[in-house]
């Protein structure tokens, strides 16, 4: 998860690069900036889009619903980055039901505010934007994020969108990458693939570590993995596959070369537009297969 490490690295990398002032990057990264900053979908399906509230035992969470316009298809759900669901998230989500897939992208601060809680333009590399959405990803926990799951599975289950008769997917990002893990554990029988991009805290030595989780899931999965992130827990993909492997379940692990944590969603001051496409590319392609 991003720490004090990624700050240093990733300013580090800023420096070394001469990116863009926070006043061009701000501007880049706003509404419709964003839908143009990402590649468009080859044969995008007609979409329909809304803004939903979903019932969970803590209260009543905010989220992103958009899926085709016609027929019953897979579903996904996505959990953000610890800047949360904006209109980064959004713009991949209705990306990704242009492919053919219901998306639900969820608020996991629900219980402390309404998306967004950061403003556009916003970077982790502020400290009033730390300040900000630290403490509430700290107030989560591994039995926040099952009930929330079993929750945002249920809305979904009840959508005419989605074909029940394929499983789900899930695809986390950031701290959303152990979430992932924890949903296709509490729900082996629905979820049939997670995809965790540049996930934090996937093997602890905690008793509660994601991958201790593994023998309860019967998802494949994909872990695109930060090359700075590797570099300061270079056993952690090890740890995975051997997990993986022990369960007899698929998974396609990785370090992206040249990728900084937060290379994903493009509203990042990190974002890496080529190995985002390659794992975005991968992830389309362990949906094809999984969700079948």
């Amino acid at each position: 998860m991003c720490d004090d490490n990624t700050v240093n690295d990733n300013e580090q990398y800023l420096q070394r690069a001469g990116r863009l002032s926070r006043r061009q990057f701000t501007a880049l990264t706003t509404g419709t900036a964003l839908s143009m900053m990402l590649p468009s979908v080859a044969h995008a399906v007609a979409v329909t889009e809304q803004d939903v509230k979903i019932p969970t035992p803590d209260g009543t969470a905010d989220a992103y619903f958009v899926h085709p316009a016609e027929g019953a298809h897979a579903a996904v759900l996505v959990w953000p980055d610890v800047l949360g669901l904006r209109p980064a998230f959004r713009a991949m989500g209705k990306r990704l039901a242009e492919s053919g897939y219901v998306v639900l992208v969820v608020n996991p601060y629900y219980r402390n505010s309404t998306a967004p809680v950061v403003p556009e333009g916003a970077s982790f590399q502020d400290e009033s934007t730390r300040n900000r959405v630290l403490p509430m990803a700290r107030s989560l926990s591994p039995e926040t994020v099952v009930t929330d799951a079993a929750a945002f599975v249920a809305y979904l289950d009840h959508q005419s969108a989605v074909d029940t008769s394929r499983k789900i997917g899930t695809t986390g990002y950031c701290m959303g990458g152990p979430f992932t893990m924890r949903t296709a554990a509490a729900l082996p029988e629905r979820v049939g693939a997670g995809a965790s991009f540049h996930g934090g805290g996937l093997v602890t030595d905690g008793d509660d570590s994601p991958h201790l989780l593994v023998p309860k899931m019967r998802a494949h999965y994909l872990f695109a993995i930060a090359e700075n992130d590797d570099e300061r827990e270079p056993d952690a993909k090890n740890v995975l596959r051997k997990s993986f492997a022990d369960a007899g379940l698929p998974a396609e692990i990785e370090v992206y070369a040249g990728a900084l944590h937060g290379w994903c969603p493009p509203d990042s001051r990190v974002y890496n537009e080529a190995q985002a496409e390659r794992a975005w590319s991968r992830m389309l392609a362990l949906f094809d297969t999984a969700l079948a």
